[in-house]
């Protein structure tokens, strides 16, 4: 009940940091979707770069986020970037580890019988790879969500004067344990309405995916 009462009491104050927040997770979940399908899509078609870039990309995401933190606030300064920069590397994982998995799950006969027809690179990966890759795509993209938030946070952890991150660590200092939950709250919600989003573009963009069948037939049976 405290923490209802602080969340709307302070209202204006939450949907401020709040807002801080979702941009920095939102920019930093959108570069590392455009960045991590890129890198899956060119690990895909070379064996070279994915020989080379794979390994340095496992090595990337095992070593801790808050422990670079403080580099990217002393690089970049206490502004958006390094939260940006930390929500990126949270979330650029499972973007590239779900692409190239879905861009490897298309049947090597379909693939040749494109050849066969005169398709072109481009137009086997548009028309075959792409939408067989996005039910796994998706999968690594709900997972990236959640992340970004996380990173977001753990960079306003380090350096920052806004931001549900700050909100928290005032919170902390201060012994305010409403406020300090009214945080955690509008931060769960915050990755779970990323996650509903993501659901729903996964339900307009591939229909034809058997999960949907099953539903539907699911829902019909009832």
């Amino acid at each position: 009940m405290d923490t209802w009462t602080t969340m709307v009491d302070n209202a204006a104050y939450l949907s401020t940091h709040t807002w801080v927040t979702a941009i920095e997770t939102i920019i930093g979940f959108a570069i590392a979707v455009v960045i991590g399908e890129l890198v899956a899509v060119m690990m895909i078609y070379s064996k070279t770069i994915e020989k080379t870039a794979y390994p340095l990309i496992l090595f990337a995401q095992v070593i801790p986020k808050i422990a670079v933190a403080p580099l990217f606030v002393v690089w970049l300064g206490f502004g958006m970037e390094p939260k940006i920069v930390i929500a990126v590397l949270m979330a650029f994982f499972p973007i590239v580890v779900s692409g190239m998995a879905g861009l490897k799950s298309v049947d090597p006969e379909i693939l040749e019988l494109t050849s066969t027809m005169g398709a072109s690179s481009i137009k086997t990966f548009l028309k075959v790879r792409l939408p067989a890759s996005l039910p796994q795509l998706f999968s690594g993209l709900k997972v990236a969500a959640t992340l970004a938030v996380t990173g977001a946070v753990v960079g306003e952890f380090v350096g920052a004067n806004e931001g549900l991150g700050y909100v928290i660590l005032q919170a902390n200092g201060n012994i305010d344990t409403a406020m300090l939950f009214a945080a955690l709250i509008i931060m769960s919600l915050m990755g779970i309405l990323l996650f509903a989003l993501i659901q729903i573009a996964e339900w307009f963009l591939i229909p034809w995916h058997s999960s949907r069948r099953i539903t539907g037939s699911a829902a019909t049976a009832g």
